[in-house]
């Protein structure tokens, strides 16, 4: 009760064409770079004071269950460490408000010219050389699990920390790597990168908004999600 009371005491009129408030977003940096170029071509249309702080977010590594794996980030609203996040999760406490984003799914990336590009087979697939990115160096991803359903495996060759370099890494090497579909589509050329369609399913999932119930009541909150979100 004494954080609902402090957001209604201390909202203020919020007109976004003159407000200097930064906001605090935290999202995977594959889920960022997709989001804030648009994000950033409106701020500087509509609200040219307003900034924003990224924090990078990902999800405890090797927990299966969603609603686990994106806690620390639920738990980082709560502590108003952030205003937002941007989650793969649909399961949230009623606390917390959901917002849908987008729609996202997996390719498989590899350097231009690559030949797994000329047989994208399954058996082809779990033969080559691949990069999981992990924050902790836990080479086992959500592939695996897929894989290992039909009896398979691959060789994960190296581990790195975010998804902008995993395409820099991609682009001088013969590694291939299972990365997100927009995130690939937007930034993957300029790195001599390429999108394969997968072998298997990948999975889609949506990609969602996620805030205090209580922090929509603050007029600046509710504006950003609704930029975000396109309402």
């Amino acid at each position: 009760m004494s954080r609902v009371r402090s957001v209604v005491a201390t909202a203020q009129p919020f007109d976004p064409a003159t407000s200097t408030r930064r906001f605090t977003i935290g999202s995977p940096d594959g889920v960022s770079a997709v989001f804030l170029p648009p994000l950033m071509e409106k701020l500087s249309r509509t609200a040219p004071g307003i900034a924003i702080g990224i924090r990078q977010l990902l999800p405890r590594q090797g927990e299966t269950s969603p609603v686990i794996a994106w806690k620390d980030a639920l738990a980082n609203l709560e502590a108003r460490v952030m205003d937002a996040a941007i989650v793969p999760n649909e399961e949230f406490p009623a606390r917390f408000a959901c917002h849908p984003l987008y729609q996202e799914d997996f390719i498989v990336a590899a350097r231009a010219g690559h030949p797994f590009a000329a047989d994208p087979s399954l058996s082809n697939y779990c033969a080559m050389q691949h990069l999981v990115v992990s924050q902790t160096g836990d080479p086992h991803g959500f592939v695996d699990n897929i894989l290992s359903e039909q009896g398979l495996s691959r060789r994960v060759a190296l581990t790195v920390p975010n998804f902008m370099f995993a395409l820099a890494v991609l682009a001088g090497t013969d590694l291939i790597s299972a990365l997100p579909r927009r995130f690939v589509e937007m930034h993957a050329a300029r790195f001599g990168v390429v999108a394969i369609e997968p072998p298997l399913p990948l999975g889609t999932f949506t990609l969602n908004i996620v805030t205090q119930q209580v922090a929509m009541r603050d007029p600046g909150i509710e504006w950003l999600v609704g930029l975000l979100s396109g309402d």
